[in-house]
């Protein structure tokens, strides 16, 4: 009798963010759970923290290069004469979700020193975590193939690629760059060119726009024939509520118009830009109807950002009509959308992704995105939107005024957005992509 072939085995190296909710992580988890749906035997192994997401996480439990581990190293290298048993009970999880939580910003000077040791695999002061990994990949896993989420994580590569020349070897880039861009120059310099030496132990590099893969392969000095285009993708199944022709969700019965924003609250994600827009067109008579509302993870060096932000819309005596929903899980984020009118993330920098973009058509919401980064390609591929000339508030609030006003053209755009992300941005699409690259 003919035994069946073994599944497809694949390694996804995730790098945990503490306590938040990180986009690439909750796309890494489901990307992960729809290779599973494929047949593929994936195995989603975080790295310096467990992951946190907002549907139920398929990821290891266990850490490699634990970051309360990797920290310590990097501060105190004597450490790492210490007996093993002793350093890996910092590995323990729950200690890792304590210690992450009450952390505060870390000084760059610091932060760019241990991105350029991690970087440095072998040679850096986490070199035991290093022959760690590659051991239990070597011995223990023994993978078809090994995915990345970005390029930081990657100075094991070397070790990893010498102990499994014939695995494939691929690596996500999803805003390395913006990491990158915010160290200090020496150090900034030092890890860009780490990072351009690790190319040559990769296979494919993927990346979700061609914007992306033009301005990271100019970069890293990436081969272009390396760079894979795969169309950004989210899990369309929490959001499959009705019939595709089914009415849009975001006509809304009462008569409040609900502009919303769904990410990070933090300067960069351009929630500003938004206060502005919303407090030119609220304190019109015209517009008495306009609400904001406001959801996604704020952080403790972000409060004071988000203060004066409140103070702003209280000032112009708008504050009853701003709302803050907070961090919403996955049930919560897909009630919040659905009341929705419209939605606007206006980034200042290069955004490489752009989920909510995908997030908010499933739920049939239409988009005003500035025209940088990926969102250009993301309103193209789906025809959920409009895009802005960035930086530019006066046509921030034009697009705004414009849709508000032009319901046909609203719902219109919900429809199709709604149709091009389901047939173009599925996460099993995602997946099935990634198989055919790794075959």
């Amino acid at each position: 009798m003919q035994r069946e072939p073994e599944p497809v085995k694949i390694v996804y190296l995730t790098a945990g963010a503490a306590g938040m909710y990180c986009g690439s992580c909750m796309h890494d988890n489901q990307l992960a759970g729809a290779l599973r749906g494929r047949g593929v035997d994936c195995v989603l192994q975080p790295l310096y923290t467990p992951i946190r997401t907002d549907g139920k996480s398929v990821a290891q439990e266990n850490v490699f290069f634990g970051g309360i581990q990797v920290y310590l190293l990097q501060q105190m290298p004597w450490l790492r004469f210490l007996p093993t048993p002793l350093l890996r009970m910092l590995d323990w999880p729950p200690l890792i979700r304590w210690a992450t939580a009450r952390a505060s910003s870390t000084d760059a000077a610091k932060l760019g020193a241990l991105s350029v040791s991690m970087l440095q695999g072998s040679h850096g002061y986490q070199a035991a975590e290093v022959r760690r990994l590659t051991h239990w990949m070597a011995n223990e896993m023994r993978p078809d193939a090994i995915v990345l989420t970005n390029l930081l994580i990657g100075g094991a590569l070397p070790e990893i690629r010498s102990a499994l020349p014939n695995t494939k070897i691929a690596v996500v880039l999803q805003g390395d760059d913006i990491f990158l861009d915010h160290l200090p120059p020496k150090f900034r310099d030092e890890a860009i060119s780490l990072c351009s030496g690790l190319i040559q132990e990769i296979d494919h590099v993927i990346v979700n726009s061609k914007f992306y893969g033009e301005k990271m392969g100019a970069m890293l000095s990436i081969p272009k024939e390396k760079i894979v285009v795969t169309p950004l993708s989210i899990d369309l199944a929490p959001f499959d509520f009705a019939p595709q022709n089914a009415e849009p969700v975001q006509s809304n019965a009462d008569d409040v118009f609900r502009l919303g924003y769904l990410a990070r609250i933090a300067p960069e994600k351009g929630l500003h830009h938004l206060v502005d827009a919303f407090v030119h067109l609220a304190s019109q008579k015209s517009h008495s109807d306009l609400e904001l509302h406001v959801a996604g993870w704020l952080g403790e060096s972000n409060r004071a950002y988000f203060d004066q932000l409140q103070t702003r819309i209280a000032d112009a005596g708008l504050a009853d009509r701003f709302y803050h929903h907070g961090s919403p899980d996955l049930n919560e984020k897909i009630a919040f959308l659905r009341k929705l009118d419209l939605l606007s993330v206006p980034t200042d920098y290069e955004d490489p992704k752009g989920l909510f973009v995908l997030e908010a058509l499933a739920a049939g919401v239409p988009v005003v995105q500035p025209n940088h980064g990926a969102f250009g390609e993301l309103i193209q591929s789906t025809g959920g939107g409009v895009t802005f000339t960035p930086g530019d508030a006066a046509e921030l609030a034009g697009a705004i005024e414009k849709l508000k006003l032009d319901i046909d053209e609203r719902l219109r755009l919900g429809q199709i957005g709604h149709a091009g992300v389901h047939a173009r941005h599925s996460i099993e699409n995602a997946a099935q992509h990634l198989i055919d690259v790794l075959d």
